[in-house]
């Protein structure tokens, strides 16, 4: 347990996981340990495993484990998680807001469901695309997703609003990247405007004038990323049909790669 969920990551965990329902004075069924439960959770995201073949080595049922990641989902714990592991490296001044990179990543989805569409550079299938946000060191600060059929443009201005008001280790909470490296697919008017109005330096390659073997200077680091996000394999494909169930799944491996760098 202790491996899947260090004593560090729970004590930051209990700061967002709900309280425990009251059992009532007859009794009833005892409830799993949460921290038990959140090693479960893990075990399927980075082993890549289904619900049903969860090991009984977590104590609770893989139903149960199931049961207490959907409503953990509906009360957003995942995203919490990553906002606070986000506020702690910016209290520390671990992470450098100079240069933002964004980008996406596509995978099929099996069962369609919420936030799928036809993928065109995969022959239509359905599929989901994880968009990314990252700082200078490749730490996400917001992440989304969408169909496989929205263009990456559409997603830059809500990544950028929805970078929450993380601490500095001086003066206010900050939400504004100073620069923001993308490549070709974000070179469109209204994103110009956009970061004119937010005064966001962009480094965005331009349609038909930029020359792509420059691209990665920069950018890589959002590249590196997106394979952190691989070694979750519960990523590999998307088998949730519930968009919230997915998003979940991306919050945690958000959080997970901010963790990595919370514990060194």
């Amino acid at each position: 347990m202790e491996r899947l969920v260090p004593d560090e990551l729970w004590e930051l965990f209990e700061r967002v996981v709900p309280s425990k329902p009251t059992r009532p004075q007859g009794g009833g069924r005892r409830r799993f340990g949460d921290r038990e439960v959140l090693a479960g959770i893990v075990f399927v995201a980075t082993s890549g495993c289904t619900w049903r073949q969860l090991p009984p080595v977590f104590g609770a049922s893989w139903q149960t484990i199931h049961r207490r990641f959907a409503e953990w989902s509906r009360a957003r714990v995942w995203a919490k998680l990553h906002r606070v592991l986000l506020d702690e490296l910016g209290a520390r001044g671990a992470l450098d807001w100079s240069r933002c990179a964004v980008d996406s990543v596509n995978m099929r989805a099996l069962k369609k469901g919420d936030l799928t569409g036809p993928n065109p550079v995969d022959r239509g299938k359905y599929g989901s695309k994880i968009h990314l946000l990252t700082e200078r060191s490749g730490l996400p600060l917001s992440i989304g997703i969408s169909g496989a059929n929205t263009h990456d443009s559409q997603a830059l201005i809500p990544l950028v609003e929805g970078i929450p008001p993380i601490r500095s280790r001086r003066g206010p909470r900050r939400r504004r990247p100073a620069k923001l490296h993308g490549d070709k697919a974000y070179d469109h008017r209204f994103i110009r405007a956009f970061r004119r109005q937010r005064r966001i330096t962009h480094r965005i390659a331009r349609r038909g004038i930029d020359s792509s073997t420059r691209l990665g200077r920069h950018r890589w680091v959002v590249e590196r990323t997106v394979s952190w996000l691989n070694a979750f394999r519960r990523l590999h494909r998307r088998y949730e049909i519930k968009a919230a169930h997915f998003g979940a799944f991306v919050s945690i491996a958000a959080a997970f790669i901010c963790y990595r760098q919370y514990a060194k």
